[in-house]
């Protein structure tokens, strides 16, 4: 299996996890904490992304090290997906007045490659050929 393909496979199954991460850290708080949604959102965010920073670091693009470095790049990454998301969820649905379904296909399909090309590109440019 070709170096890239094993990138994306783990960044996919990473990806899987991290959502599952701030799944049950959103409803835990909401359902056992009695946090406020938009409260609790924060929380599960930040533990998604603490876990998908530290597997994609090591896993995916096999760094060591240079968290400095990384852990910022990977955090606009992340934040700039969010925004992505965002964005396409606001222009199909709001502006074009379409089905949200189509919205959530977009932003599966379109985020993760961005956020991987980005990381792989930027925030490990020096780690992975």
């Amino acid at each position: 299996m070709s170096a890239l393909r094993r990138s994306v496979i783990s960044f996919g199954i990473i990806g899987v996890l991290a959502t599952a991460t701030h799944v049950a850290v959103f409803a835990a708080l909401v359902e056992m904490g009695k946090v406020a949604p938009v409260v609790a959102s924060v929380p599960a965010f930040l533990a998604a992304l603490l876990l998908s920073y530290f597997a994609n670091h090591y896993w995916t693009f096999g760094a060591r090290g240079a968290h400095a470095t990384h852990m910022p790049r990977y955090t606009a990454v992340s934040i700039l997906g969010l925004g992505l998301n965002t964005a396409i969820t606001y222009g199909v649905v709001d502006v074009l007045g379409w089905w949200y379904g189509v919205a959530l296909a977009a932003v599966v399909l379109i985020v993760p490659a961005v956020t991987f090309l980005l990381n792989r590109n930027w925030t490990y440019a020096k780690v992975e050929a």
